[in-house]
């Protein structure tokens, strides 16, 4: 991570302080005292060494800043950490201090301690992906019908519905959310494999005592040692850096929505939200910025953590080292861009008069397909394309209005002369009516990703690590 105060401008405080030294130590000692415990149980060291283990296992026992400024001498966070934890059990019984640690090795409890982590970050982003999808689901029950313009290439194309540009913010949000709980269940694995994965310190015992530690840590248990196997962290971090680009492009229409001169939508204001040092009418989208922001740096970090995969033999140099450090950014990154999202998603002000304005403003010439269509059923398709586009032209070349040209066509044009009827013409242009097709197209999808973010909610993977 960058400047704390550059970062945490970016960031939820809850993700950033997950990876701060204190929990993320914390973490690896949990991995310590269940490695204790389970050994004992297993009769690998004594019952008395593991009790005098596990009580030395709080963070509060320990030096966390003198640990952290050893940790880069040391090659490992893990180093300083077990020598810090082996003297503090030697205070209380010297026999037991012999014991921290027994048979493992740095990376066991680094990646354990990660996973521990990632899991409360996980728990974080599923909670208020459901937040940002529920939010965005209410926004299309209240207007979701309402006629706004499509825009392709960042021009004016025809008139759909609201709802129709919702589908394409929740589909991705719905999907992803499904993904990152199958790609988080499959990478939270224990890490245990000792000094080169075989557990050879433990004997016959090694199995049984990582059963026990997944079932203390309640984490899944690996078949082994994933030391050098990086796949299953890297998948998981390619969803979180796919959902932070999905929120990119959420983020991205709010904020070429809320624009003045196209005021369609507005985040929420008040209490400080979106203001400008200087200019006191500015009503700034910052949630929409912050979680651009997010989508701007995950793909670096995601290319940094695949980039590392290639990782030597049975431990890696450097390259595990750079993906665990790239991962606490991607996790503080794309959290930080979707709970921003989240906390404003139901509270999006949408201007349904504006989106109207913005359509008549054009003058009708967003309805010239469907006219186009419509006479190509007399005319043939390339005979009404070429009427259809000189009307076009004429229109930006007058200032004059779409309908009122191709009315006047069919009363005074001997081609199209009583071959069609003027109210149904003038219909064309009636933006709810042309809405109405993505209207249908719309709403069963809402419906559908509607049942989806439900059933998503009644079964939230890791919703008991929110808060403990």
């Amino acid at each position: 991570m960058s400047s704390p105060a550059l970062e945490t401008f970016l960031a939820h405080r809850q993700t950033f302080g997950l990876f701060e030294s204190a929990p993320l130590l914390q973490a690896m000692l949990d991995f310590e005292a269940a490695l204790a415990n389970a050994q004992a149980a297993e009769g690998v060291v004594p019952a008395a060494a593991a009790t005098a283990i596990a009580a030395a296992c709080k963070v509060e026992l320990h030096d966390t800043q003198a640990i952290v400024a050893a940790s880069g001498a040391a090659g490992s966070l893990a180093i300083p950490l077990v020598k810090s934890l082996t003297q503090a059990v030697a205070r209380a019984d010297a026999h037991a201090a012999g014991y921290v640690h027994w048979g493992s090795t740095s990376q066991d409890v680094i990646d354990t301690g990660m996973v521990l982590t990632e899991r409360r970050a996980l728990a974080l982003i599923d909670r208020d992906l459901g937040r940002l999808i529920a939010g965005l689901l209410q926004l299309a029950r209240g207007h979701g019908d309402a006629p706004v313009l499509a825009r392709t290439l960042l021009q004016p194309a025809q008139v759909v519905s609201f709802g129709i540009k919702l589908v394409a913010w929740i589909a991705p949000l719905v999907r992803a959310r499904e993904r990152l709980r199958l790609a988080g269940q499959a990478a939270l694995q224990l890490q245990l494999g000792g000094a080169v994965g075989t557990l050879a310190v433990m004997g016959d015992k090694g199995p049984a005592v990582a059963r026990r530690m997944a079932q203390a840590l309640k984490l899944k248990l690996a078949p082994g040692n994933w030391h050098t196997q990086r796949d299953e962290a890297a998948a998981l971090a390619c969803e979180l850096g796919i959902l932070s680009g999905a929120l990119g492009k959420i983020a991205r229409d709010i904020s070429l929505m809320s624009q003045g001169e196209i005021g369609e939508i507005a985040e929420p204001s008040g209490g400080g939200r979106g203001g400008s040092s200087a200019m006191p009418h500015k009503r700034n989208p910052v949630a929409s910025m912050v979680a651009l922001a997010a989508s701007m740096r995950t793909p670096h970090r995601v290319a940094a953590i695949l980039g590392a995969m290639a990782q030597e033999h049975e431990r890696g140099l450097g390259n595990w080292q750079a993906e665990l450090a790239e991962t606490a950014g991607l996790y503080v990154s794309v959290h930080g861009g979707l709970s921003a999202l989240a906390e404003v998603a139901s509270g999006l002000q949408v201007d349904a008069g504006r989106m109207l304005s913005n359509i008549d403003a054009l003058q009708g010439l967003v309805f010239a397909e469907a006219v186009s269509m419509h006479f190509a059923h007399k005319l043939g398709k390339s005979n009404a394309h070429a009427l259809l586009e000189r009307l076009s032209q004429a229109v930006v070349r007058d200032g004059t209005h779409l309908r009122e040209l191709v009315l006047g066509a069919i009363k005074t044009d001997p081609a199209l002369a009583g071959q069609f009827d003027a109210t149904q013409v003038a219909a064309l242009f009636d933006a709810r009516h042309a809405a109405q097709r993505a209207i249908t197209v719309a709403r069963p999808q809402l419906d559908a990703l509607d049942a989806a973010a439900r059933a998503q909610d009644q079964a939230p993977p890791w919703s008991a690590w929110l808060h403990d």
